[in-house]
């Protein structure tokens, strides 16, 4: 019975352990920029979201070929989320439900 028990414990507290994790995922993402043009602009929203966010570039741009690690961690807790792109051209390229916790970069490619 005592074994039992213990089982029960340790099966119960990798579960809530398991549950925590997911919580506190890396939502740090690597966004690669693979097209010919420079991208301007950069917004993520969660999937349950209606708007956009802010422009988290903000004044930067990224060239051809560059990257930049962005916290994508909105406060909500979850992992997916829409990505839009925009470029010099005026080309918005929108991604949707990309899973933050399990990537570690995004390209955005012509």
């Amino acid at each position: 019975m005592k074994n039992y028990f213990a089982c029960a414990v340790v099966t119960a507290l990798s579960i809530a352990f398991a549950l925590s994790s997911a919580d506190a995922a890396n939502r740090k993402v690597n966004i690669r920029n693979k097209t010919s043009q420079t991208m301007t602009e950069f917004y993520a929203s969660n999937t349950g979201s209606q708007d956009w966010e802010e422009d988290i570039l903000g004044s930067q741009e990224l060239e051809p070929g560059e990257k930049i690690e962005i916290d994508i961690d909105d406060g909500s807790g979850k992992c997916k989320f829409d990505f839009q792109g925009v470029f010099a051209d005026g080309e918005k390229v929108i991604k949707r439900n990309i899973n933050v916790c399990q990537i570690e970069t995004f390209s955005f490619t012509e």
